[in-house]
C-alpha cells in the first residue's frame, strides 16, 4: 500500500469517527476567493497559494485549507449552529513534499459553552489520533486569549502585538520581543507613520491606493499588495516595548508545563505585577476542569505560554498533537478557537460580530509518515 493510499484510508476512518460524533460532512469548492486568506494571513500565505483569476479579474486560489471554506458555507446556510466534518485535498506550495495533500477535520460552530466545546474538540482530536496511530502522543496547548489579556493589561499597541504574535508563531519564543529597527528616516517615513497602528486590512488598502494613485502596477516585480505588506512589516518594526512590558512578557512567555501549575504561575505573575487577568484565567481554569472530566491523560499535555498562531482570527484555546518521538512543532493534528473569523465573512459592507467556533484538522501525509 502506497503512502497516498494509507493517507486516504486513515482519512476515511477519521471521517467516520467524526460523523459518529454528530458532525455532518460538507464539501466546499476547490476554487476559493483569495482575498480572505491573504487578509487574514498576510504575505506569508500569499507565497504559498496557487493563484489564478476569474473572468472579471478577481483573484482566486486553490483551497489552501478547509476552515475558512467551511465557515463560508455555514454563513451561506443561515444556520446559527452546526457541527461539520470534511475530507479532501488542499493545495499549498511547500519546500518539501507535494503541493497537494489530503486533510480531514471537524468544525464546531455556534456552541455557546466555549470551555466544554474546547475540551470536546481536543478530546475528538486525540480520539482521532488514537484511531490513526499506535505510537504515544504528546500535545502542546496554548491560549491566544490569555496572551491577548496580558498584552491588554500592559497596553501594548496593536502594531507591536502583531509583530510579537508572528514571532511567537514562527517559534522565536522570547526572541519575538526583540527591539524593532531604528525609526525610518527615509522618504517613506510619512507613509510609515500614517499606517502605524492601523488595522492590517485598512493599512494594506491605504498603501495599495497610494500605489494606484501613483499609476504603478508593479515595482521591482512586486505587486501593489506585496509592497503594501512590506510597508506594514516596516511600520510594525518602528515601535518597541517599554522596559516593564518586556520584563513582564519575558516572565509570562517562560511559563510552561503542567496545566494546573501554569495556571498558578500566571496568577502569581498577575498578582505581583498588578495585571487584571481574572476573566482570562477563569476561562483557562474552567477549561482544565472540562479537559480532566473527559478522562484525557493530563500528563501527555503541556501548556506553553509562548505557543501562538499567526492567523488574526484565533481568539483562545489552541493545540497541536504530535507523535511522541517527533520534535515539537512537527504536528499531525492541530486546532483552535477562532471566534473572530466570522467578522471577516460578511457580505460587502456588512458588519458581523464574533461567532463561537473551534475546529481541528489532520495532516494526512504526516499520518502516512511523509515529511510535510
Amino acid at each position: 500500500m502506497t503512502s497516498s493510499d494509507t493517507a486516504a484510508e486513515t482519512g476515511a476512518t477519521l471521517l467516520r469517527l467524526f460523523e459518529s460524533r454528530g458532525c455532518r460532512r460538507v464539501e466546499t469548492p476547490v476554487l476559493q476567493p483569495a482575498d480572505i486568506f491573504i487578509d487574514l494571513s498576510g504575505e506569508d500565505i500569499r507565497r504559498r497559494l496557487y493563484l489564478t483569476q476569474d473572468g472579471q479579474g478577481r483573484d482566486l486560489c486553490l483551497r489552501p485549507e478547509y476552515t475558512i471554506p467551511v465557515c463560508r458555507r455555514h454563513v451561506e446556510s443561515g444556520r446559527e449552529a452546526g457541527e461539520y466534518c470534511y475530507l479532501g485535498p488542499v493545495f499549498r506550495q511547500r519546500q518539501e513534499g507535494f503541493g497537494e495533500f489530503l486533510q480531514v477535520g471537524a468544525e464546531s460552530i455556534g456552541r455557546a459553552d466555549p470551555c466544554p466545546a474546547d475540551a470536546d474538540m481536543l478530546g475528538l482530536a486525540l480520539d482521532g489520533y488514537v484511531v490513526g496511530w499506535r505510537e504515544p502522543y504528546k500535545a502542546r496547548l496554548g491560549d491566544m486569549g490569555l496572551l491577548e489579556a496580558v498584552l491588554d493589561a500592559l497596553e501594548v499597541p496593536s502594531s507591536l502585538r502583531r509583530r510579537i504574535t508572528r514571532g511567537l508563531a514562527a517559534g522565536k519564543g522570547v526572541k519575538a520581543l526583540a527591539g524593532g529597527e531604528a525609526p525610518e528616516t527615509s522618504r517613506y517615513a510619512g507613509l510609515l507613520a500614517a499606517i502605524e497602528g492601523q488595522d492590517p486590512k485598512a493599512a494594506r488598502a491605504f498603501v495599495e491606493d497610494v500605489i494606484s494613485i501613483a499609476g504603478l502596477a508593479q515595482v521591482g516585480g512586486r505587486s501593489a499588495a506585496e509592497i503594501a505588506d512590506r510597508f506594514l512589516a516596516k511600520a510594525e518594526s518602528r515601535s518597541d516595548l517599554t522596559e516593564r512590558s518586556r520584563s513582564v512578557l519575558q516572565r509570562y512567555l517562560a511559563i510552561r508545563g503542567d496545566l494546573d501549575d501554569c495556571a498558578d504561575a500566571v496568577r502569581m505573575l498577575a498578582r505581583e505585577e498588578g495585571l487584571d487577568l481574572d476573566a482570562a484565567l477563569d476561562r483557562f481554569e474552567d477549561r482544565i476542569g472540562f479537559i480532566a472530566a473527559r478522562s484525557i491523560d493530563l500528563k501527555r499535555l503541556v501548556f506553553a505560554a509562548d505557543f501562538a498562531r499567526v492567523l488574526d482570527y484565533y481568539t483562545g484555546f489552541i493545540f497541536e498533537i504530535r507523535q511522541a518521538s517527533r520534535p515539537e512543532g512537527w504536528y499531525v493534528a492541530a486546532g483552535g478557537r477562532y471566534d473572530r473569523l466570522f467578522e471577516h465573512l460578511g457580505r460587502e459592507g456588512e458588519k458581523r460580530g464574533p461567532v463561537p467556533a473551534i475546529g481541528c484538522s489532520f495532516w494526512l501525509d504526516r499520518f502516512a509518515g511523509a515529511e510535510g
